[in-house]
């Protein structure tokens, strides 16, 4: 059953990203498509998410549609506070790299994690160690593990739990 979704969702995902519209006028490339998929499903099935069908689940989706603007806010305030810091030369900046702790089990989970990590300005995942995770930050505030993931972690910790745990 793993395997039939695995292809289902490549296949999909390849329709979404590649497929010629309309599909009829060009069956060759969609039976293409279909035959990539298989294999790329076949080939890769160890990459995918051990649990396939939780992806369906449409209460995953409406937390995932409300992770993306909740993100996009705190990226955008990241990129204000990374400008400031560059423009004003009075604006302190404590580069370093500190150590944080993810209450997140899953591997996808984690990695979504660390990506949101990466991708706000100011801070890079450097390295994930179990629920351990080593980010560099370019202004350190607070003292120990605990502060640090207050201050990192928790603001998206609790909406990827919903999403992918």
């Amino acid at each position: 059953m793993k395997q039939v979704l695995y292809i289902l969702f490549t296949f999909v995902l390849w329709l979404l990203m590649v497929a010629p519209w309309p599909l009829a006028d060009h069956w060759p490339d969609v039976l293409l498509g279909l035959v990539v998929s298989l294999l790329v499903a076949m080939l890769l099935a160890h990459v995918y998410p051990d649990r396939p069908h939780k992806a369906l689940d449409p209460r995953r989706a409406f937390w995932a549609a409300v992770y993306l603007p909740y993100f996009l806010f705190y990226c955008v305030r990241a990129n204000l506070d990374v400008a400031y810091r560059v423009l004003h030369p009075d604006v302190p900046i404590r580069p370093g790299i500190v150590h944080v702790r993810t209450g997140l089990v899953s591997d996808l989970a984690k990695t979504f994690l660390a990506n949101s990590i990466t991708l706000t300005p100011g801070t890079l995942t450097v390295d994930i160690q179990g629920q351990d995770l080593y980010v560099h930050w370019i202004h350190v505030e607070g003292r120990g593990v605990e502060a640090h993931t207050a201050a990192i972690v928790k603001r998206f910790e609790g909406l990827l739990r919903r999403i992918f745990e």
